[in-house]
């Protein structure tokens, strides 16, 4: 897991037989499961856990629109990398681009949105203060 430059993060993911369907290769949908993870792991990296969130500021993120664009397989035991790239930071949403790769091939591309809810009505909710300047200090290093 390590930061590309100030807006990549990269997370290193393995294809189990679990994540493959009767033809071999990764379910379609496993790949959002790959995304999740990632962007889970690139909040960690910036040191905000969500379970923590969700106590102290009372707030969850969200998906609320993905759009993936399939190029290529992966199979049984690749070893693929997650490039996590914000592209706009609101003032109650994140969007991404989201690459999953092998090596250097792109194989799966994902315009995809979080925001932030209120953890008790799901209502969408400001990104606090402290959060959206940890998300901006990120873009500036």
């Amino acid at each position: 897991m390590t930061s590309e430059n100030h807006t990549d993060f990269i997370f290193p993911i393995r294809v189990y037989y679990e994540d493959t369907d009767a033809g071999g290769v990764v379910f379609y949908a496993n790949y959002l499961k790959f995304f999740e993870r990632a962007r889970t792991e690139w909040l960690r990296h910036l040191g905000l856990h969500q379970s923590v969130l969700v106590e102290q500021a009372n707030i969850l993120f969200v998906v609320t629109h993905a759009q993936l664009d399939y190029k290529r397989p992966a199979r049984l035991d690749d070893a693929l990398l997650i490039k996590t790239q914000i592209k706009k930071i609101g003032k109650a949403s994140i969007d991404f681009e989201q690459i999953c790769m092998r090596q250097d091939e792109i194989l799966v591309r994902c315009d995809i949105q979080i925001a932030c809810v209120n953890a008790q009505t799901f209502k969408i909710s400001p990104i606090p203060n402290f959060v959206h300047s940890i998300l901006l200090s990120d873009q500036d290093n």
